[in-house]
Parts: C-alpha cells; sequence; structure tokens
C-alpha cells in the first residue's frame, strides 16, 4: 500500500462520482493479510486523532475529507474491511455521506417517504430536522460524521444505522409505486433497499460491538 495516511496526504485527485447503482453493487477485491493491518491501523489512527485535537478545522477537514481526495483513497483502505469492524463502519459512513451530497434532493424525497411509512423510532434516532429537505439531509449527513469524531461514538452509528433504515423503507415505498409502471426502475429501488437494509443492520452490530469494548 502506498498510502497508509488518510488525513495527512497532500496529493489528491478529482473526486470520483459514486452513483447510487455502484453503492448496490460494489464488492472489494483482494483480501490479504497486510491490507488488513493498514485498514485497522489507519482507521483507529484517525478516529484517535480526531478525539484527542480540539481544533474544529481538523475536524472540518475529517469530515470533508472525500469532497477534495474523492471515495478512491479510502476504499483503497477500508472498502475490503469486514462490516462489523472500526474501518468497515468508517467506509459505510463516509460512502453515505457522499451518496447524499451528490443526490441531496433525491436522499431527502427517500428519507421523507420512508419517515411516512416507518413505524419505528429511527426518526427520532437519527435525529434529523422535520421537515428534511436537501439541505437538512446534507447537514444531517455531516453531523453524523462529525459525532463519530468529537460526540458519543456508539450514538453516531445508531445514527447512522437508522438513516440507512429510513432510506430503506423509501426505497421500498418507491418501488411499489413504480412497479406496475416501470419494473426496471423498481427492481433498482429494491435492490438499493435490501444494501440500505444491509448497511444499517451492519452499523447497528457496531454500535453493540463498539459498546462491549469489541470493536477493532
Amino acid at each position: 500500500m502506498k498510502r497508509t495516511v488518510v488525513v495527512m496526504a497532500d496529493d489528491f485527485h478529482k473526486p470520483t462520482q459514486y452513483s447510487g447503482d455502484k453503492f448496490d453493487e460494489y464488492e472489494g477485491g483482494e483480501d490479504p493479510a497486510q491490507i488488513l493491518r493498514v485498514a485497522h491501523d489507519t482507521a483507529h489512527a484517525l478516529v484517535d486523532r480526531a478525539r484527542e485535537t480540539e481544533d474544529p478545522d481538523v475536524i472540518d477537514r475529517l469530515v470533508a475529507y472525500t469532497d477534495a481526495h474523492g471515495i478512491d483513497a479510502l476504499a483503497e483502505l477500508w472498502a475490503r474491511s469486514s462490516p462489523r469492524s472500526l474501518p468497515g463502519a468508517l467506509w459505510r459512513i463516509y460512502l453515505l455521506r457522499l451518496l447524499i451530497r451528490q443526490d441531496p434532493a433525491g436522499t431527502s424525497l427517500l428519507f421523507q417517504r420512508g419517515l411516512d411509512v416507518l413505524p419505528t423510532i429511527d426518526a427520532l434516532v437519527a435525529g434529523a430536522p422535520m421537515p428534511t429537505g436537501p439541505d437538512e439531509i446534507t447537514e444531517l449527513a455531516d453531523q453524523i460524521l462529525r459525532g463519530l469524531f468529537r460526540g458519543d461514538f456508539a450514538v453516531a452509528l445508531d445514527r447512522a444505522a437508522s438513516f440507512s433504515r429510513i432510506l430503506s423503507a423509501g426505497c421500498t415505498s418507491l418501488a411499489d409505486d413504480e412497479e406496475p409502471i416501470n419494473p426496471d426502475r423498481a427492481t433498482e429501488l429494491t435492490t438499493r433497499a435490501d444494501r440500505l437494509s444491509l448497511t444499517a443492520d451492519e452499523l447497528s452490530a457496531c454500535g453493540r460491538l463498539y459498546r462491549s469494548g469489541n470493536l477493532d
């Protein structure tokens, strides 16, 4: 691996645009022990550094890292890690944030639909303002990621899980609407709903592991 430090890399390139399809279909490649070791080391170094600093500019740069550097740098380090690990959790939350920022209007539509049909406390856990428009949904994504670095880490994971669960419900509901008129779109939304539901379960599991002191 040529890059072992995420935060301080001086070289950067145009951020990669990740569509919803890529999120649904993303798979990691080979998973050798060296890559896993680097993934865990960099994830712990990033979180530890963030929690030790009092400089808000450092946190802002960490939150916005993919805006300048693209998702590739993080994918290179974390995408192939176990979903129930620190690097796996960080990867999923950064990827969620990127997708939200690339389509805040579409994401807010899914979120609002999810709130309408999901009879759970996930709306309260996610902590979204009402109504949740494009600006609010973008800010919520930043708040959740910032919570990993400055607030209660487990709570931030729970918020991300609830956020994913609400989006999944929204995708499923819209898929039902689309099925009679646009089956291909319905299939795409259903696939995304399944992926978001799985992500929610993985982030919830990470929260439980963190609380028990076993999230590595």
